[in-house]
């Protein structure tokens, strides 16, 4: 279950356009944010549909036993949450407006703003338990809405696995991962101006004389670096650094980079038990990465995907005809 989960999960990360990893990589590279979206379906599409056939006739094989908290969830969940249909306009609207190419920040705070409109009139409640004794009213109100966006938030419900399931941290939950992000920055920085990025970079530079040497020196690059930096950021920073010249000087568009980083950088990263990533998609789901690697068949088949599309030559195009790889 949890493979299946984070199958899914990464799939979600690697293709939506408010993903942090998604648009780092579509930076880092200098490429289209949707552009790179649209072309990363072409290596990640296949992996999805290849591993939810592994998942269905998994699934279909074993039978389901022990299935009596789900009702029990449903039920303390609807007890504590207005649970409406009209909900949907927020997931719908945020849908649009990445229908309709906006960009992200202006995404995330529209959504961001409808949904507080929404939680105030749905959930009043909820916000006024948030703000905690001693306010009351509008000013109850205002508090628990702030409290909600900035900070952490603890709701009770009688059950601690739900109390842990609705627990948030807010924008100030997010400051770890920013912080991460700008010494990530940094760090590549300073590696390309001290040259050091140029002397890793020569390592992998005899391997990229065919176009399937440089997306697997690039597969291969990614995946050493979320071994030895154990942090994703830091390891798509690096390798979109590392090759953006190679892919430039052979004539490839910046897309292709892009594509390949996230391929082999974003989904491997949950597989590496003393990543970032690994370590806590362990502690959330309670097991172990060693345990969930196996059967995590998305984050497994979509470097090998990557190398697979570059062999067919599938939809690879250089920029202009001139010489380099073939």
């Amino acid at each position: 279950m949890a493979g299946a989960i984070i199958s899914g999960a990464y799939f979600g990360d690697k293709v939506s356009p408010l993903s942090d990893t998604t648009i780092l990589a579509s930076s880092v590279t200098d490429t289209p944010l949707f552009t790179h979206i649209r072309y990363l379906m072409i290596t990640t599409v296949p992996s999805l549909v290849i591993t939810l056939i592994i998942f269905t006739i998994a699934g279909l094989s074993h039978e389901a036993t022990d299935t009596g908290h789900i009702a029990e969830y449903t039920r303390i969940l609807s007890d504590k949450f207005h649970i409406s249909w009209w909900l949907m306009i927020v997931p719908v609207v945020t849908a649009i407006l990445i229908a309709r190419k906006v960009p992200s920040i202006i995404t995330l705070f529209v959504s961001t703003a409808l949904a507080t409109v929404f939680a105030l009139i749905f959930q009043p409640g909820l916000l006024c338990e948030i703000a905690g004794q001693g306010a009351e009213g509008i000013a109850a109100l205002f508090k628990g809405g702030m409290g909600m966006l900035y900070g952490g938030t603890q709701l009770e419900t009688g059950n601690a696995e739900i109390n842990e399931l609705i627990s948030t941290r807010g924008m100030a939950g997010m400051m770890n991962t920013i912080w991460l992000i700008i010494c990530a920055m940094c760090f590549g920085g300073a590696m390309t101006a001290g040259g050091m990025l140029g002397s890793i970079t020569s390592v992998f530079v005899r391997f990229t004389k065919k176009r399937v040497g440089m997306v697997s020196s690039t597969v291969a690059s990614g995946l050493f670096l979320n071994l030895a930096t154990a942090d994703q950021y830091i390891s798509i920073i690096l390798t979109g650094n590392m090759f953006k010249d190679i892919y430039s000087a052979n004539g490839y568009e910046s897309k292709l980079l892009s594509r390949t980083t996230e391929d082999s950088v974003t989904v491997t990263s949950p597989l590496i038990p003393w990543n970032t990533c690994g370590m806590t998609q362990a502690t959330i789901l309670s097991v172990p990465t060693i345990v969930y690697l196996p059967y995590a068949f998305f984050n497994i088949i979509s470097p090998l995907m990557s190398i697979t599309i570059a062999i067919l030559g599938y939809k690879i195009k250089k920029k202009a005809e001139q010489p380099g790889l073939s």
